[in-house]
């Protein structure tokens, strides 16, 4: 079963489409990462799902409602934490997470304590004066305690310790577990590599590529290194492997998924006396498709 079925969506600011016939399928029971960096169209589709914007055209169901038309109803049965968290500045941050559970219908007591302890929030002091990481932590707390269906999470994460990090993490395999659907915006690949099922990357508005982790892999190369008996003798030449550096008769290289069974096929009758064989990570796999996006130190171009 689909929880949010999206299809050839398109939003249009003026002149400008921000997103361009998108398509997605988050099913029940699944965390769904949803990458990409700031400007690519995350928070768009999310908010069209919440029915704060309206779709310009395109197919979009959230339980097979229409987000725009049946939101007051949707809202009863999911919860959404944004990535910059906005508090009533004189309300404590108790009374926030009270109040926001009670704008959803209750929320659980016994978990808003242990939540509360989890992440080790202070809930007595004014809202005003919260850092950051202290206002996600109240929309998070506020979130988890509610009883939802499904989780709609942009860059939760944002402005949390490593540690806070963890218990978030430990959190959504909790909701997981218990049968909930999560769809996770992040730009933080070790985090979603970590938590999804699925992942769809989004790149200036199109979903680039979506599938599972393990499918995504094959798009990527795989690191060897190896120390053979005698000489690679034309190594750097066979189609699939790039980036051969080599020490003595020590080699390190990429290959081509396609290419993995040749290359063993040559390393073999070698005399093969260690191997070391490193498979490819979602971060290999957005750092090709964000290629020309990519600044000279490494970092995604906002």
């Amino acid at each position: 079963m689909n929880i949010i079925h999206i299809q050839n969506l398109t939003k249009s600011f003026g002149k400008t489409q921000a997103l361009k016939g998108i398509n997605l399928e988050v099913k029940k029971g699944e965390v769904h990462g949803f990458i990409g960096p700031n400007g690519a169209g995350k928070s768009t589709t999310i908010r069209i799902l919440l029915g704060i914007l309206r779709k310009t055209a395109g197919e979009i169901t959230l339980f097979d409602k229409d987000p725009w038309k049946d939101a007051v109803e949707l809202h009863r049965r999911l919860v959404y934490v944004p990535g910059d968290v906005t508090l009533w500045p004189d309300l404590s941050g108790g009374e926030v997470i009270d109040f926001l559970g009670r704008l959803h219908g209750g929320l659980n007591i016994s978990k808003r304590n242990q939540l509360i302890e989890r992440f080790q929030l202070d809930t007595t002091k004014k809202s005003r004066t919260y850092s950051k990481g202290n206002r996600q932590k109240v929309a998070l707390i506020a979130a988890f305690s509610c009883d939802a269906e499904l989780y709609l999470l942009d860059e939760p994460t944002s402005g949390l310790d490593p540690l806070m990090e963890v218990i978030f993490q430990e959190c959504v395999a909790e909701v997981k577990k218990a049968g909930k659907t999560i769809l996770l915006s992040s730009h933080i690949l070790s985090e979603v590599e970590i938590l999804c099922d699925r992942v769809s990357i989004i790149r200036q508005g199109q979903i680039v590529e979506s599938g599972t982790l393990e499918n995504l892999r094959h798009l990527t190369r795989t690191t060897i290194s190896v120390e053979t008996g005698k000489t690679a003798i034309g190594i750097e030449n066979l189609p699939g492997i790039h980036d051969v550096s080599r020490d003595g008769l020590k080699y390190r290289f990429s290959v081509d998924s396609s290419a993995m069974t040749k290359i063993m096929e040559v390393l073999l009758p070698l005399g093969i006396r260690s191997l070391t064989v490193e498979p490819p990570s979602l971060e290999e796999l957005f750092m090709r498709h964000y290629g020309d996006d990519i600044d000279e130190k490494g970092g995604v171009k906002l």
